[in-house]
């Protein structure tokens, strides 16, 4: 399959641009696009076999939920069968933006989309390119992050195409994305939200608008639950993983810098590649040939943003063995950490 790219300036874009890409997901091709989180990978929300192509493009588990994507408000009653009081206020304080809410489904959508649950996954993205496509194409868009099954998710088009480049019908350039973490999930099908997956939108903001917010104990602590029945995007599988192998250092930031040289030092002797994921604030401080800075500790928007990149990173540059610090006391740490622990595959070192 020959994948068409086209740039598109999310600032300054009409509708002829989009033309092309309504008409692939019109015809239940697939589409990956720019949200405000990170590329998307479009397809027909309502119809089976747009499901199957983008589950078959990223080598996806089928039954790991996909995210319907949508451009108005009033669409959730036309694919939720209950849309509570609650649900009512995190969607206007919450959309369009960074929030997914999980309700039980209407029969329009299909067990393809849903994982084969009688609940469906939804979400308003903020992205322009992203809201106007879902407009003009008058399609509710499937569309879970724009990369191969288990890789770290895409910020850039750059990543799309070096992971589905001849699996998908067109691939949008819309620049890098604000976020770089995908969008919180918050399970509003019971009395209670429950978070599903940490991201930019907090616990505490969550409860600023609707009071008692619950943290699901699957994405709680640092080892893998087993028989999960994922009702979100995220929850079963190893996600967001590089291909060396990488384990996350807690402890004071003195002990854990020193307990990473320690662990350098002892694989250089053995000639092995190493790597470390660092902070502005200790990139000097590492006796290792390869060390990147994901961002500061002051601007935590920075980590969360340079998270993605980084992991791909260190693909490209061939690192047999990955050592990160710990971000889990940062605003954004539960999220940051729920993408490092899964791409981690939950390997700890205590320093």
């Amino acid at each position: 399959m020959e994948t068409r790219i086209q740039k598109i300036d999310p600032e300054n874009f009409n509708d002829e641009e989009l033309k092309t890409a309504c008409e692939i997901l019109k015809s239940n091709g697939l589409v990956a696009f720019p949200t405000e989180t990170v590329y998307g990978l479009g397809g027909d929300a309502l119809h089976p076999e747009a499901s199957s192509k983008i589950y078959a493009a990223k080598g996806r588990p089928s039954d790991n939920p996909l995210i319907v994507h949508i451009a108005d408000k009033e669409s959730i009653y036309e694919i939720a069968d209950e849309v509570s009081e609650k649900a009512e206020k995190l969607a206007d304080a919450f959309w369009p933006g960074p929030m997914t809410m999980i309700f039980k489904k209407k029969e329009i959508v299909p067990y393809s989309t849903t994982g084969g649950l009688d609940t469906v996954a939804v979400r308003m993205p903020s992205h322009p390119i992203a809201m106007e496509l879902i407009r003009q194409s008058g399609v509710y868009i499937a569309a879970p992050s724009a990369n191969t099954s288990g890789r770290p998710s895409p910020t850039k088009a750059e990543h799309v195409i070096e992971d589905l480049n001849g699996k998908i019908d067109m691939i949008i350039d819309g620049g890098a994305v604000g976020i770089g973490l995908e969008s919180t999930i918050v399970d509003v099908s019971g009395d209670i939200p429950v978070i599903l997956r940490p991201g930019y939108i907090t616990a505490a903001m969550l409860e600023e608008v609707v009071g008692e917010v619950k943290i699901d104990p699957a994405i709680v602590g640092k080892v893998m639950q087993k028989n999960i029945i994922a009702k979100a995007p995220g929850m079963k599988y190893r996600h967001y993983a590089p291909k060396g192998n990488m384990a996350i250092v807690e402890g004071d930031t003195d002990n854990v810098i020193r307990k990473i040289n320690e662990l350098v030092c002892a694989h250089k002797e053995k000639g092995q590649r190493v790597a470390v994921i660092a902070t502005e604030e200790t990139k000097d401080r590492y006796e290792c040939d390869i060390v990147r800075s994901i961002g500061s500790r002051k601007c935590e928007g920075s980590i969360a943003a340079g998270l993605y990149d980084i992991l791909r990173e260190m693909d490209h540059l061939e690192a047999e063995y990955i050592y990160a610090e710990s971000f889990e006391n940062d605003k954004l740490g539960s999220a940051i950490m729920n993408r490092m622990i899964k791409a981690a595959a939950y390997n700890f070192i205590q320093a």
